[in-house]
């Protein structure tokens, strides 16, 4: 587990002294829940060769297959619950994406929360809290992740990368706000051409006088429907030797596709705030806390005293949008093309830089 003290610190006493029944792990995808919840297991049952390859018997993994984790999943844990434990004295429990619960499956696993056999461990882990009821918040032990620091993720990208330069590295580091699942993805040449049209786009909003909301919204579902359909294609790989009902299949790798899609948006709409923000910060002299470090030229031509309310607004109008993302099912396009009016408007009769 690279940082996570405080997980780290409670994991540890869990080890030492005996755990609690139940455990959820929060925080944002990307910064080591499910390592550190296969970490745990592996303490817990003594054997991490077999829990890492999942092979355990005292061991259930619980894992979403469609969009959501639904009554019969957790029907299938519970029947497997009530089995003593095939070699020691504890059986574990993992569930992941746990905010995927449905109602239904949420109602049905709080009763084994409340009464769980006295050899039964069970991890959830969970990218959002919210979704998570109270009822069962306040039966597990709460393990709090955070975003991992700038150094952490910068030392990541210099093991995948060794040749990028500093200040490619820096980039790379700040753009993946934390999240090292971030850090590849950045490497990746596709994600690279893609966050090249990004930054267009951002600099399209105050620079070009034909900017027009609408393609821009395109630009950006599109550019999230391609890294869809590579996940698609990844999870369709990936369930190829498994024996798995046709539709079940079909639902796995759809929820694969539209949580990557929702993901892209999710990290768009961040990199175009990060981007407003740099103009402020270079306007302000500040030039060394900018996130796209690797783009600082066209940052400090675009980053003038004038447009600094202006840069302002616009990151505020973008953070916005992606709240309403996080928390809300909305129109992709619509709402995306909504945002960029308004970032426009941010922008208007600005003086562009002689």
């Amino acid at each position: 587990m690279i940082e996570q003290e405080q997980a780290k610190h409670l994991l540890a006493a869990a080890l030492r002294e005996g755990p609690a029944h139940a455990y959820l792990f929060h925080g944002p995808a990307g910064v080591g829940k499910r390592r550190a919840a296969l970490a745990f297991a592996a303490g817990l049952l003594a054997d991490g060769d077999r829990v890492e390859r999942r092979a355990h018997p005292d061991l259930y993994v619980l894992e979403p297959h469609g969009d959501q984790i639904r009554i019969d999943d957790i029907r299938e844990l519970r029947r497997d619950l009530h089995m003593r434990p095939f070699e020691g004295d504890r059986r574990v429990y993992l569930i992941f994406d746990a905010h995927l619960l449905n109602a239904e499956a949420a109602d049905s696993l709080l009763k084994d929360l409340e009464e769980p056999p006295p050899y039964a461990v069970v991890v959830l882990a969970a990218d959002e809290l919210g979704p998570i009821s109270e009822t069962i918040r306040s039966r597990c032990q709460l393990v709090p992740f955070q975003r991992l620091s700038e150094r952490a993720v910068r030392a990541e990208a210099e093991r995948l990368a060794p040749g990028l330069s500093p200040d490619e590295l820096t980039a790379v580091a700040r753009v993946a706000a934390g999240r090292l699942d971030r850090v590849a993805r950045l490497l990746d040449p596709d994600a690279v051409r893609r966050r090249a049209e990004l930054l267009a786009v951002a600099r399209a909003a105050y620079a070009d006088p034909a900017f027009d909301p609408a393609a821009a919204a395109q630009t950006v579902t599109a550019l999230a429907a391609e890294r869809g359909a590579e996940e698609r294609a990844a999870a369709e790989e990936a369930i190829a030797g498994r024996d798995l009902p046709d539709r079940e299949g079909e639902q796995h790798v759809r929820r694969a596709e539209r949580g990557a899609e929702r993901e892209e948006i999710l990290f768009a709409l961040e990199e175009l705030a990060a981007w407003y923000r740099d103009l402020l910060v270079v306007a302000a002299g500040a030039e060394r806390a900018v996130v796209h470090y690797d783009r600082i030229g066209e940052l400090v031509e675009d980053g003038t005293s004038e447009r600094m309310p202006a840069a302002e607004q616009a990151a505020e109008v973008v953070l916005g949008a992606w709240r309403t993302f996080e928390e809300f099912n909305v129109t992709p396009a619509l709402a995306l093309e909504a945002m960029f009016v308004r970032v426009r408007r941010c922008f208007a009769g600005v003086a562009a830089p002689a």
